[in-house]
């Protein structure tokens, strides 16, 4: 399926705020897919749909995930929303047609996953430093992500856990 139509299912699919998200994930993924040499087409794809399950209900997300066979760990039983990353990934296989590594990319959107390859962390730093995100560090994140991807994961990795440590 190509970009115009993911985009149309998308928009239908997710409210305005969560739908620009994507756009900007997109963008910020082609932008990034250059400056990596990896396939631009790919990035944009994984980009504009790596939430398409986001917004599913709590019940929604238990019931397609029992219904495709999709493991829920201890974890995502305490966490649901985690799940839209596992279900997102069956949606982009079935529905759009995504190959392995796109559906690898938007498993790992959200917690990573070890050995991530680039697609999976132009994805996963786009989602963290698109142009509908502000933060204090956040130019330095998107310039860091243009200079060194690895080095930009590893930044956000730490904030994240110290978010969550802050948390509880």
């Amino acid at each position: 399926m190509d970009y115009d139509n993911i985009k149309e299912i998308v928009k239908n699919t997710l409210s305005e705020e969560r739908y620009y998200h994507s756009i900007c994930v997109a963008k910020k993924c082609k932008e990034l897919a250059k400056i990596y040499n990896i396939d631009e087409r790919e990035a944009i794809l994984v980009g504009i749909a790596h939430d398409i399950a986001k917004e599913m209900s709590d019940e929604e997300k238990i019931k397609y995930a029992k219904k495709n066979n999709i493991e829920i760990d201890n974890v995502e039983e305490k966490h649901l929303g985690l799940l839209h990353a596992k279900i997102g990934a069956d949606i982009c296989k079935k529905r759009f047609g995504f190959t392995d590594k796109m559906c690898t990319a938007v498993l790992a959107h959200t917690t990573g996953l070890p050995d991530m390859n680039m697609l999976d962390k132009i994805l996963y730093v786009s989602d963290t430093c698109g142009e509908d995100r502000n933060f204090d560090d956040i130019e330095y994140v998107r310039n860091l992500a243009k200079e060194d991807i690895d080095k930009a994961m590893i930044y956000l990795l730490e904030l994240e856990i110290k978010n969550r440590i802050e948390k509880r």
